[in-house]
């Protein structure tokens, strides 16, 4: 089965120890813990193939990978785009068929403009266009900046874009903390959009703060997965631990990892990719 994890929150745990990240290692604890897969978060071609060969040589698959820029205005979102695809150029030889992209906000997290958002709709449809034509998808991604202002940046990005272009890589907890803790909101956007669900990235919180493993919390996992399954979502599961103040920190990192591995496959791997 093929559970993945995110590197941000490796790269958290190397923060919070003072020491610098070191990739190859984070992969060897990740694989230790029972995951099987690995996303990274890549700027160039070049950085994304010293990841990919490090996948590899860990015995870890990488079926996604985050990319990053902004898609508001014409001429950075060209230069996204180009940056994009010459990453998939790199990857999908490795498996890579998934493409994350979470359009740069802007500055103190101002609300993008009407004129703002039709750029990057069109952008990211062109672009997920130009995936399709390699077999490969793009998956639209949120933090909170894009849940704002009745979700206006969240809801065009994929109401107005084709299905087969765009697809959506539900991260569960931003969406659960950007609709103002809501579970109901959770629930309404897989009902909306639950057969665009390419990939989940699952993390869980207790009280509203991030928890250290995945377990029984804020957010309700089983009735995500059975809300999943009914509208026949086969996503890829990636696990994205994250840490903020207030996490507790009590676990060992491989048996925090480890944890939720058990949870997720038990929860979500009746449907997973």
């Amino acid at each position: 089965m093929f559970i993945g994890t995110n590197v941000y929150g490796w790269k958290q745990l190397a923060q919070l120890a003072d020491r610098p990240f070191d990739r190859r290692a984070a992969m060897r604890s990740a694989r230790e813990a029972g995951l099987t897969g690995w996303e990274d978060a890549v700027r160039t071609p070049e950085e994304a193939a010293g990841v990919a060969e490090d996948a590899a040589a860990e015995g870890l698959s990488m079926g996604s990978v985050y990319v990053f820029g902004a898609f508001h205005d014409e001429a950075p979102a060209r230069e996204a785009t180009e940056t994009a695809l010459a990453i998939a150029d790199v990857l999908q030889p490795h498996g890579v068929a998934r493409y994350i992209s979470n359009p740069d906000p802007l500055p103190e997290g101002a609300l993008k403009s009407d004129a703002q958002l039709r750029i990057q709709r069109t952008a990211l449809e062109s672009l997920g266009r130009s995936l399709a034509e390699r077999g490969a998808e793009l998956l639209f991604h949120t933090h909170a900046p894009e849940m704002r202002a009745a979700a206006r940046e969240f809801h065009h990005m994929l109401a107005a874009t084709d299905p087969a272009a765009v697809r959506l890589c539900l991260d569960v907890h931003w969406i659960w903390r950007g609709a103002g803790n809501s579970m109901v909101a959770l629930e309404d956007v897989i009902r909306l959009y639950g057969s665009r669900v390419s990939e989940l990235h699952l993390r869980q919180s207790r009280g509203g703060v991030w928890d250290q493993s995945i377990g029984e919390g804020d957010i309700d996992l089983a009735r995500v997965a059975e809300m999943l399954a009914e509208q026949g979502a086969r996503p890829l599961l990636v696990i994205e631990h994250a840490y903020e103040d207030g996490t507790p920190m009590t676990m060992e990192l491989i048996a925090a990892h480890a944890a939720s591995v058990e949870t997720v496959a038990r929860l979500f791997g009746p449907i997973g990719a």
